[in-house]
C-alpha cells in the first residue's frame, strides 16, 4: 500500500512537472516567432533609403517593431513567472522528498531497535537455531523472510526518493539557467524598446513639420487606390453575374471552410494597413479608409494565391498590376505587382506565386501588397480569413 502511495506521489510530481514544462516550451516557441518577426521588420527597415530622413514608411516600420518588441517583452515576463513557479514547485517537492527520506530512515532505525535486529544481524543462523521447538523455528524463518522483504522495500523507497531528488536537482539547475537567460533577454529587449521609442518620438516630431506635403502625398495615393478600386469593383460586378459550376461550388465550400486558416498571400510579411477606417499614423485629424489589407514584405517578395482557384483577370494600372483569382463565388485580389508570372485562365494551387510585389523608390523602396477578399460583390475583411 505504501509503495503504491509513493508511486502515485511520484507520478503526480512528474505530470505537474510536464505541464509546467509544456507551458514554458510554448512560451519559448512564441518568443522565437516574435524574434523572427522583429528580424523581418528590421530587414525591411534596412532596405529603406540609407539616410536619417524621417518618412511615414520608416515610422510605420518602427511602430511595428515597437509593437512586436512589447509583445516579446510581455512573453519573456510570462516565461520568467512560469519558471519562478516551476522552481518553487521543484523546491517544495525536493523538501518533501528529503523529509520523507528522513522519516523512512527513522522508521528503519526504530524497527531495528524493536526487533533486536542488531543481534539477529550478528548471527541470524543462531537466532533461528535457538528456537525452542519446530513451530517456533518455522515462525522465525518466516519472520526473517518478511523482515528481509520489508527491509528491501524500505531501501527501494529511499533509493526511489533519492533518484527523484537527483532529477529535481537537474531540473532546478536547468530552470535557473533558463531564468537567467530570460532575464538577460528581457533587459536586452527593454533597452532596444527604449531606444526605438526615443527614435519614434523624434521621427514623429519631424514628420509633423511636413504636414502639408504628407497630406498631399496621402491624397495622391488615395486617388490612385480609388481608381484601382473602381476598376476591380466593375470587373467583379460583371464576373459575379455568371452561375457557378459544380466544381466551382466545391471550391467555394472549401474556401469558406478554411476561413481563419488560409495562408498569407506572401511568404513573410506584416500587416502595415488594416481593413476599414483608421487614423493616420502621424496626424490625428486625418483618417484613411482601406478597402483591403496592406501587407509589407521584403523587396523581391512574391505574391501568392491563398487557395486553389482560377485567374479571371489581370488588371494594369500605371506601372503595376492586379490579379483577380476566383474561388467559386469568392474572389481574392492581389494588387501592386511589378511583374506577373500568371495569365487569365490559369488554374492555380494554394501558395502558387502570382508575381513580384512592386517596390516604390519614392517611398523608401516600400514593398507592399494590397490584398482583398470578395464574396460575390461584397467586400470582406481579409484579416478574418488568413491565419493569424
Amino acid at each position: 500500500m505504501r509503495i503504491r502511495l509513493y508511486i502515485s506521489f511520484f507520478l503526480l510530481c512528474v505530470v505537474s512537472g510536464f505541464s509546467l514544462a509544456d507551458d514554458i516550451k510554448d512560451l519559448q516557441k512564441q518568443q522565437k516567432k516574435l524574434e523572427q518577426q522583429l528580424q523581418q521588420t528590421s530587414e525591411i527597415l534596412s532596405q529603406t533609403k540609407k539616410d536619417e530622413k524621417a518618412t511615414v514608411n520608416k515610422l510605420n516600420l518602427l511602430n511595428e517593431n515597437i509593437k512586436t518588441r512589447k509583445k516579446l517583452i510581455k512573453n519573456i515576463n510570462k516565461e520568467i513567472n512560469a519558471l519562478d513557479g516551476d522552481i518553487s514547485k521543484l523546491n517544495t517537492q525536493q523538501k518533501q522528498n528529503n523529509n520523507e527520506i528522513t522519516r523512512l530512515k527513522e522508521d528503519y532505525a526504530h524497527l531495528v531497535r524493536e526487533t533486536h535486529y542488531a543481534d539477529m544481524h550478528a548471527s541470524p543462523l543462531l537466532f533461528i537455531c535457538s528456537a525452542d521447538n519446530l513451530q517456533q523455528l518455522l515462525r522465525r524463518i518466516q519472520y526473517m523472510r518478511q523482515f528481509a522483504a520489508y527491509r528491501k522495500q524500505q531501501v527501494a523507497q529511499i533509493e526511489d526518493l533519492q533518484t527523484q531528488i537527483a532529477i529535481q536537482n537537474n531540473l532546478l539547475s536547468d530552470r535557473r539557467q533558463e531564468r537567467a537567460t530570460a532575464l538577460q533577454s528581457q533587459k536586452r529587449e527593454q533597452d532596444k524598446l527604449n531606444r526605438d521609442e526615443r527614435k519614434q518620438r523624434s521621427m514623429l516630431n519631424d514628420l509633423k513639420k511636413k504636414e502639408k506635403e504628407l497630406i498631399a502625398q496621402q491624397k495622391k495615393q488615395q486617388k490612385k487606390a480609388d481608381e484601382l478600386q473602381r476598376k476591380i469593383d466593375e470587373i467583379i460586378r460583371q464576373q459575379a453575374k455568371s452561375d457557378l459550376t459544380k466544381e466551382q461550388k466545391l471550391i467555394a465550400g472549401g474556401f469558406e471552410a478554411n476561413k481563419g486558416r488560409l495562408p498569407w498571400p506572401v511568404e513573410k510579411g506584416f500587416i502595415s494597413g488594416h481593413f476599414g477606417v483608421h487614423q493616420h499614423p502621424v496626424y490625428e485629424h486625418v483618417t484613411v479608409n482601406n478597402k483591403g489589407l496592406y501587407i509589407q514584405a521584403s523587396a523581391g517578395s512574391f505574391a501568392r494565391t491563398v487557395f486553389d482557384g482560377e485567374v479571371t483577370s489581370c488588371v494594369q494600372l500605371g506601372n503595376t498590376y492586379a490579379v483577380i483569382v476566383q474561388h467559386g463565388n469568392y474572389r481574392t485580389v492581389y494588387s501592386n505587382l511589378d511583374t506577373l508570372i500568371v495569365k487569365q485562365g490559369d488554374k492555380l494551387k494554394t501558395k502558387q506565386n502570382l508575381g513580384i510585389i512592386a517596390s516604390d523608390p519614392s517611398q523608401d523602396n516600400k514593398t507592399e501588397l494590397f490584398f482583398q477578399v470578395y464574396k460575390d460583390r461584397t467586400l470582406l475583411n481579409p484579416a478574418s480569413w488568413i491565419a493569424q
